[in-house]
Parts: C-alpha cells; sequence; structure tokens
C-alpha cells in the first residue's frame, strides 16, 4: 500500500522518508496518478481543515477513493467540537493526573507525532488521544486550574511548526508508522474481519465471557475473522469490516464514538449510532410510542415548570426514571411526595427533562430480542427476591438478581411478541431487547433497548447456539449485500 503525505507545499515538509510519495494538496485532488491509485494511506498536514477548504477535500475524497486519510472526516469534525473535548478530557482524567503528576502549577503542551511523545513518560497519554483523535501531527494544551490538570485545547499542527530538535524523532515515529500494516493480518481462509467491543470491567456486560467465544466460533465458521478490541483500541476501528458492541452503551460514551466511527468508516455496525442515541433516552422513547400509539404505562415527560402535576395524574407509588438509565439504575420508585421532591432535587442537576410513570406491579417482565426486524428469543425476567425490579442494587455487596425462563419464540403469547416487533420497528433494524408488562392480560411496552443482553444459560436456552449464528449470518448477509 502507498504511503502519500499531503501538504499546501512540499516545500513545507522537512523530512524525506523512503517509499512516501509528498505531494501538494492541490496535486493530489486533480493529479489522475492519485485518482486511480487503488490503495494508499494518505496523512493529511494540510494547514487548514475548515469546511470546504483543500484540507478538508482531501480527506472528503480520499475516502471517496478508497483510500485510508488520517485524519479522516470523522476526526476533523471532532477536533472542533468542544463537547468532543470535554468527554476525552473525562475518559483520560486518571491518565492525563498520571502523566503530568510532577509538573508545576501552570501550562504544559505536549506534541504527538503519530501517536508519540519525545518523552518516554508522556507516550501513553500521547497515544490515548491519538487513539481518540487519530490525525499524524496533533498539540495539546493541558493547564492546571489549582486542583488538576485540565485539557484546554487540542489542534492540528502544521509541518513547519515542528521544533528543529524534534525533527529527528518525527522521521523514526513517521517510518514507524508508515511501515506498520494498514490491517490487521487476516487469516488465510476468511473473507472479513469483525472486532466485538467488550470491557472486561463491565459490572453488567451485555454478555459474558461464555458468550463471547460462542459469537466469536459462530463468526469464523462463517469465515468472519474476529477479534476481541478494547476502549483504547479506537483507532483501529478502520482495520477491520464490521463492529459488534457488546459493551453497555451511552451517548455520552466511547461506545457511541466507536459506533459513530464504525458507521462512518462504512464497516457495518451493531449496535448503530442511531439506535443508540434513541434507545438510550426514555424520553424520547416515551414521544415514540405515545405518538405511535404502541400501549405503555401512563407516562409524564416532567421537568422544573410540570413536576407538581406528575403526582396528582399518577398517583403515588409511582416510578422516576433518569432518561439514559440501565439496568435498573437511575430509576427510583417513589411512595410519597416527601420522597419524589427528595428524588428531583438529585435527578434535576443531571438532566432537565425526567420520565414520571405509572407504577404497574408485575412478578416478571417479558423481554423480546429482535434482530433485523425478526424475533430471536422471549425470556421472561422475574422480580429480584421482596423486589419490585429485575435488579435490586439495594443491597450491600453484589447487585440481586431475579430468576428467568427463556421460551420458545412460537410459544409466547402472540400479542407479546408482535408489540415488541411494532416497537422495536419503530428504531430500526439493528439488535433490540424489548421489555414489556402483562397488565389485564394485555402488553404494555417498558422500553426499548439497544445491545440486549446475551449471555450463556439464559437468552441461548432454547436455540443454543443457533442464537449465536442467527447474529452472525446478520452481519454475513450485510457485509455481502455491502460489498456486491
Amino acid at each position: 500500500m502507498s504511503n502519500v503525505i499531503v501538504v499546501d507545499n512540499p516545500k513545507d515538509w522537512p523530512l524525506h522518508i523512503h517509499g512516501v510519495t509528498v505531494v501538494s494538496a492541490r496535486g493530489y485532488l486533480t493529479e489522475p496518478r492519485f485518482t486511480e491509485m487503488r490503495t494508499a494511506r494518505v496523512f493529511n498536514l494540510c494547514k487548514s481543515y475548515s469546511y470546504q477548504s483543500l484540507g478538508y477535500y482531501v480527506s472528503l475524497l480520499a475516502s471517496a477513493r478508497g483510500h485510508k486519510p488520517l485524519p479522516d472526516i470523522t476526526t476533523i469534525q471532532d477536533l472542533k467540537l468542544s463537547t468532543m473535548l470535554r468527554i476525552a478530557e473525562h475518559e483520560l482524567e486518571e491518565l492525563i493526573a498520571d502523566s503530568l503528576s510532577d509538573l508545576k502549577l501552570g501550562t504544559f503542551v505536549l506534541s504527538i507525532y503519530f501517536g508519540r511523545n519525545t518523552a518516554k513518560r508522556h507516550e501513553r497519554l500521547a497515544l490515548a488521544l491519538f487513539n481518540l483523535f487519530p490525525a499524524p501531527l496533533l498539540r495539546a494544551e493541558f493547564r492546571h486550574d489549582g486542583e488538576k490538570w485540565e485539557l484546554r485545547s487540542l489542534r492540528p499542527i502544521e509541518a513547519d511548526e515542528i521544533p528543529k530538535e524534534h525533527l529527528p524523532f518525527v522521521a523514526e515515529s513517521a517510518k514507524s508508522y508508515f511501515t506498520r500494516p494498514a490491517r490487521r493480518a487476516r487469516k488465510v481462509d476468511t473473507r472479513h474481519d469483525l472486532a466485538i467491543l467488550f470491557n472486561e470491567e463491565e459490572p453488567n456486560p451485555p454478555s459474558d465471557g461464555k458468550a463471547l467465544k460462542k459469537f466469536i466460533k459462530a463468526a469464523e465458521s462463517m469465515g468472519i475473522d474476529t477479534e476481541v478490541i478494547t476502549k483504547d483500541e479506537y483507532g483501529r476501528v478502520a482495520e477491520f469490516d464490521a463492529l459488534f458492541v457488546r459493551d453497555t452503551t451511552a451517548v455520552n460514551h466511547y461506545t457511541f464514538r466507536f459506533s459513530r466511527r464504525a458507521q462512518a468508516e462504512g464497516l457495518v455496525v451493531i449496535d448503530d449510532p442511531d439506535s443508540i442515541v434513541k434507545c438510550a433516552n426514555k424520553v424520547y422513547l416515551a414521544e415514540l410510542l405515545h405518538r405511535h400509539r404502541v400501549p405503555h404505562p401512563r407516562t409524564l415527560i416532567i421537568h422544573r415548570g410540570n413536576c407538581d402535576d406528575a403526582p396528582k395524574q399518577l398517583g403515588f407509588p409511582l416510578v422516576l426514571k433518569q432518561p439514559d438509565s440501565s439496568f435498573s439504575l437511575g430509576v427510583v420508585k417513589i411512595n410519597d411526595l416527601e420522597q419524589y421532591q427528595d428524588e428531583l432535587s438529585k435527578l434535576f442537576p443531571v438532566s432537565d427533562l425526567l420520565i414520571a410513570q405509572e407504577f404497574v406491579p408485575t412478578s416478571f417482565d417479558w423481554r423480546v430480542g429482535i434482530i433485523e426486524r425478526q424475533p430471536l428469543y422471549v425470556c421472561q425476567y422475574f422480580m429480584a427476591e421482596k423486589h419490585w425490579q429485575i435488579y435490586d442494587h439495594t443491597k450491600t455487596g453484589l447487585d440481586k438478581v431475579g430468576n428467568f425462563e427463556a421460551w420458545p419464540v412460537d410459544a409466547a403469547p402472540p400479542e407479546v411478541v408482535r408489540t415488541a416487533l411494532k416497537a422495536a420497528n419503530l428504531i430500526g433494524d439493528g439488535l433490540y431487547g424489548v421489555d414489556l408488562k402483562e397488565v389485564n392480560g394485555k402488553p404494555v411496552i417498558v422500553e426499548i433497548n439497544d445491545n440486549p443482553s446475551i449471555e450463556t444459560g439464559v437468552e441461548d436456552q432454547i436455540l443454543g447456539d443457533e442464537l449465536y449464528r442467527r447474529v452472525m449470518r446478520v452481519f454475513l448477509r450485510r457485509l455481502e449485500s455491502r460489498g456486491s
């Protein structure tokens, strides 16, 4: 694969690296040798990435040509967003503190050359920032606010901004990066590459280790080479053809960024970012179900101006929900007005909108797993002992979880399955888990989840290994369809 460095003026690039072509931005955009080049890694070092500038078009057209631009359009946009900077600062808080612990108060500037820094002690931080914002040359500025170090800015740097004393190190870093494989080595007998995003430290992962192995076995039986990746491998997303998120998702979270980058790179991805956004927020789901007249418990979207109405309309007990709650966390049963006001004071600083819902006591919830608009499994989850939820987080030590019973799809109540399908189809054609309660023999939707639980001995109790094969067949069909 060819390596191409694109700059505004080739004279600005002070290094000669064997096997690397240096070209002007205008030359890369217009010369036939680059439009006809089948594969290339394009290192965009233009001075400006602003919208519709030459630098912007270099990365945009590189993607259209099937080349691998660094940075790509997603990274260019991320570098402009202060929200992405705050997310990065939060995610790397411990690493920043450790890397800069010996420095005095004030300002510190970190130069990142192809994921590396001249000081060994800062290399982990340099690589972490490069993985979050893959761009060849970056400069990060940190400032101490009297309590901790903060990431104040992160921007691409121009070739002529590199200090002369850093040039040998930049040359070494560039050579090392240029000579590494553009993609992971694929097994000879496989046709596609699948990354499974997983976090071993997650207390409630959607799949356990045994289930992951079953997914991998199913994928590889279909010619899909599979690798489990972690949150630190964001920069590797483009090495794969597909991404399967088996980690608890949220919008303000690395899982969403992985999903969004995978989609931008043209990968087949489950969960797709649109599904994560929709399923992550119960305010959205409440409005969606109401608009499409899908049965659900009486629900109010409340804010500071109307929060007094919920007790009057729903009575006590009622259920108060943080919009992005999961695994029963951020969901509180309210028994009286005093408790209601106390919980509002805790939740309103977190979210301007909350969900108040009538309390519907049942001994179990139905869960219908759905993929590509077809039912995959049906399971009953029973409430934890002496508790009103499946998960009981009120006990000391380990969380208490209720029992379960899996059902064949065709043996489950047909109205439960139909209602679940109607709700999931409002979200998309990905992988969803729809939770329902039965009230007077009629199903009502509690919520729609992306990346639902698939664990050995639970959701796979009926289909066994076939459940994992069905999920992987969806990936295979979409990969083959994309290829054709």
